[in-house]
C-alpha cells in the first residue's frame, strides 16, 4: 500500500461531545483544527496529533451500543515522559501517554487485541503490504508511515466487529488511489466492508475489513492527492 500520508488516523464516537473535546485537547494535547459534517446530524471533530487526525465523531441520534472493536487504545508520545501514563476520556476511551521511542512509537500508535496474531500479521503484511517492525515480548508491530499498529493476542477479542456503536471504531489510510488499493486489499484476505464511493468534491473512500472484522477505511483525500480519479 503507497500512503499518501505518512501518518495513521483515528476515528471514535462519543455520546457527549464538550467533555470529550475537552479531555483530548487539555489532556491529551489534541490541537482542534475543524468540524466536518457528515450527514444528517453527525459531525466530525477533527483533531491533529502529529500529522495524524483523531477524528471525534458525535451524531445526533443515538447510536447502536454494540460491543466494543478489537481497536484498544491510542498511544501517544510525550516528551519528558519517564514512563509510559495510562489515560482515559469520560466515556472510557482508552489512551497512553508514552515516552518517544516506546514500542517504536515517535508520534502514535493504535494498539489492536486480535484473536488470532499469525493471520493478523499476514493481513497486515499482504493485504496492506505494511513492514513488521521487532518487538519485545509477545505480540507484532507494524509501521505504517510514521505510526505504528500494535497487535496482542487476546482472547477477549471480538469476532465479528462493527462500525456502529462508541468508542475506537475503525483507523484511516490516506493512499492514492482507493480503486487499486481496495481491490488489492480484498485479493489479498482482506474482507469487504464498503465498496468504494466519491464524497463530493472531499474524498473517495472505502472501508476493509481484517480478520477480526475490524473496519479500516482507505481514503483518496483531494487536499492530499490533488485528484479524485479512479
Amino acid at each position: 500500500m503507497k500512503l499518501a500520508k505518512p501518518h495513521l488516523d483515528i476515528g471514535l464516537y462519543v455520546r457527549e461531545t464538550e467533555p470529550a473535546l475537552r479531555f483530548w485537547q487539555d489532556e491529551v494535547g489534541a490541537a482542534f483544527d475543524n468540524v466536518l459534517p457528515l450527514g444528517p446530524g453527525l459531525r466530525q471533530h477533527r483533531h491533529d496529533l502529529f500529522g495524524s487526525v483523531l477524528k471525534i465523531n458525535n451524531s445526533r441520534e443515538p447510536r447502536p451500543d454494540n460491543p466494543p472493536t478489537g481497536y484498544l487504545e491510542l498511544l501517544v508520545a510525550r516528551e519528558g515522559l519517564a514512563a509510559p501514563r495510562a489515560l482515559a476520556d469520560p466515556e472510557d476511551n482508552r489512551v497512553s501517554l508514552v515516552p518517544p521511542g516506546t514500542h517504536g512509537i515517535e508520534k502514535i500508535g493504535v494498539r489492536l487485541g486480535v484473536r488470532d496474531l499469525a493471520a493478523h500479521c499476514r493481513f497486515y503484511s499482504e493485504a496492506l503490504g505494511l513492514p513488521e517492525l521487532a518487538r519485545d515480548g509477545e505480540g507484532a508491530a507494524f509501521r505504517a508511515g510514521d505510526s505504528v499498529i500494535l497487535l496482542d493476542q487476546s482472547e477477549d477479542a471480538p469476532a465479528d466487529a462493527v462500525i456502529d456503536g462508541y468508542g475506537w471504531r475503525y483507523i484511516t489510510f490516506q493512499i492514492f488511489k482507493v480503486d487499486e488499493e481496495h481491490a488489492f486489499a480484498l485479493g489479498h484476505g482482506a474482507g469487504e466492508g464498503r465498496s468504494p464511493i466519491t464524497l463530493g468534491e472531499t474524498a473517495r473512500i472505502s472501508m476493509i475489513r481484517d480478520p477480526d472484522g475490524n473496519w479500516i477505511e482507505l481514503s483518496q483525500r483531494a487536499s492530499i492527492v490533488g485528484s479524485l480519479a479512479v
